[in-house]
């Protein structure tokens, strides 16, 4: 009885060290910035640009999050970005309204993470080899079908939908807004959320439960891509352009996002909250460094290191935990 208390208390704790350690590093980080560079750091302008920069890491780190729930891993995000991107201009280009072209742009994502699905649950291809293949495959296919070159002769509207504001708040802040509170409850209160919970918990337990372990896999997969679709499209509303180079290292950025924010790799842990302080984490520490005249390559090595501490720190909770 004393080992089962020791444990309950432990699973405790490492819940609350899960989901405070990142808030509060994303407040140190806040702080320190707004005590060093004040008069530009929280200036409205940048506060504007960082809500809007981070709307792209923001949307696939949400998507992220249900796949590594499951103890899977996508490392072809900046890919399909760029796929997605393209595929939506194109048909803007090509004569249809903007709203088309965001769902053409949304359902190149979603087959996309189809495609990453079929191969992890029909050839038993693990997730990280399989999707670091079609990491080469989607940005071969996008580089083939604009020759290497962006998509351009997009209207004014379709820039406005990541400079445009709603009631004084940038527009890609309500995109991710309504995607972040959407996932938090599907996450916390469906059927579906705690599937993808017990799934990464322990997939031999969620087998004999009865959970279609396939179709799952299969529908996270399917909300990444669609996720990346909707943040390709910002990502070339804010460019004005389809760039098929677009999108290279989000990878890192977005496991890093879901990582720092309290996720596991080996699943079963995570939130939606956590994922947004990650991500918000990573925008305000790029800001910062441009702001203080740091090199970008800095940048690499925090973030790399960051994801280091991350998960050895998870490990080591694992490891008292008996997990």
């Amino acid at each position: 009885m004393t080992t089962e208390k020791h444990t309950r208390w432990l699973q405790l704790f490492s819940r609350l060290v899960r989901q405070v350690l990142p808030l509060v590093g994303l407040a140190l980080l806040v702080t320190f910035l707004a005590a060093r560079v004040p008069d530009t750091f929280l200036a409205a302008n940048n506060l504007q640009t960082l809500l809007r920069r981070s709307s792209v890491i923001v949307l696939i780190a949400v998507g992220m999050t249900f796949v590594m729930l499951t103890g899977h891993i996508d490392l072809s995000v900046g890919s399909i970005l760029a796929f997605s991107g393209v595929c939506g201009t194109m048909a803007i280009a090509h004569g249809a309204p903007v709203w088309a072209g965001l769902a053409v742009g949304c359902l190149g994502g979603l087959l996309c993470g189809v495609v990453n699905a079929l191969l992890t649950t029909q050839l038993q291809i693990p997730s990280f080899i399989a999707t670091l293949g079609t990491m080469g495959v989607f940005r071969g296919v996008t580089l083939v079908l604009t020759r290497a070159l962006p998509v351009t002769d997009l209207p004014e509207s379709f820039g406005r939908l990541a400079t445009g504001d709603l009631w004084g708040v940038p527009a890609p802040v309500w995109s991710y807004a309504v995607v972040c509170v959407a996932a938090a409850f599907v996450l916390r209160y469906t059927v579906f959320g705690r599937h993808v919970y017990a799934l990464g918990s322990n997939r031999e337990a969620a087998y004999h439960a009865g959970i279609r372990i396939r179709w799952v896999t299969v529908a996270v997969f399917a909300i990444l891509g669609a996720l990346t679709g909707l943040a390709g499209m910002l990502e070339a509303s804010r460019l004005v352009s389809g760039q098929p180079t677009a999108g290279e290292g989000y990878e890192l950025q977005v496991i890093a996002a879901v990582v720092i924010g309290g996720g596991s790799l080996s699943g079963g842990e995570g939130s939606i909250l956590g994922t947004l302080a990650g991500a918000f984490l990573m925008a305000v520490l790029a800001n910062g460094c441009v702001l203080l005249d740091i090199s970008p390559h800095v940048q690499r090595v925090v973030i790399g290191a960051l994801i280091v501490f991350a998960v050895a720190f998870d490990q080591l909770l694992r490891r008292r935990l008996g997990t």
